[in-house]
């Protein structure tokens, strides 16, 4: 398996997709609802196809899993791991935070992971044992050690009024420990901001594998730790995640566990 290869059609992909969104950034007219706070887009679906269309050119025979057309099942054991747009909501707000992201995986591993910022073509990308990459630069964890020290990140789910007391107790726990939080909107970029050192540590709930399958191989690859909120080994689609510069992940852990809660 050519793993450069196939990270230079996820870049192609990644591209065509942010393409699409650039050229219908404050112009989205078709805004749909999934759920009361979920939302998509023609966007969403145009980037969406775009993505297919580069993939299935070189890889016909690749399952594709993706975020508004659901799986797209082959008989191999390749599969690639499409979200088209993360932060539709900040998209149709025109506020500029969203992204593309494109994995690949064989027989459920992640191996290449891409995540395209098309505001400030910011290119994150990773390749399983050679390291994670902004553009052409090597990038890293931080060595922040305390919490206190820390820049945060999480997000919110979207049907977190099912676990609203146990979401607003965690945030809290960590607003009184942290330096400081940030709430962004794209969870593919909390990790690769992670990865690259800009934040110390994210956390979110109930997050789907197009979410995060892209970013989670980026952040490890530049060195961070990866869990549930129990400390348990975490893979895309579990229901909670934290991942850390390792340096501050057993204070997190603490600042996760809630008595009583789920």
């Amino acid at each position: 398996m050519d793993l450069d290869h196939i990270r230079r059609i996820a870049v192609a992909a990644a591209q065509e997709g942010a393409a699409v969104l650039h050229s219908r950034l404050g112009r989205v007219s078709d805004i749909q609802k999934k759920s009361p706070t979920d939302l998509v887009t023609e966007a969403d679906k145009a980037s969406e196809k775009r993505i297919f269309e580069t993939i299935r050119a070189v890889f016909p025979d690749h399952s594709i899993l993706a975020e508004e057309s659901g799986a797209n099942r082959a008989a191999t054991n390749m599969q690639w791991i499409i979200d088209p747009l993360d932060g539709t909501t900040n998209f149709t707000h025109e506020f500029g935070v969203f992204s593309v992201s494109v994995a690949f995986e064989m027989d459920g591993e992640v191996l290449v992971g891409v995540v395209l910022d098309p505001v400030r073509g910011e290119l994150f990308w990773a390749v399983t044992d050679q390291g994670a990459w902004l553009n052409n630069r090597r990038v890293s964890v931080s060595q922040t050690d305390t919490v206190a020290n820390s820049l945060l990140v999480t997000g919110f789910p979207y049907n977190f009024k099912e676990d609203l007391d146990a979401i607003m107790a965690r945030f809290t726990n960590c607003l009184k420990a942290a330096q400081g939080m940030r709430r962004l909107g794209s969870a593919a970029l909390d990790l690769c901001y992670v990865a690259c050192g800009r934040f110390d540590g994210f956390w979110e709930q109930h997050l789907k594998a197009w979410d995060t399958a892209a970013g989670l191989l980026i952040a490890r690859e530049a060195g961070a730790r990866i869990t549930d909120f129990r400390e348990h080994p975490y893979t895309p689609g579990d229901r909670d995640l934290l991942a850390t510069n390792g340096k501050i992940h057993q204070e997190m852990i603490s600042l996760m566990s809630l008595k009583g809660s789920a």
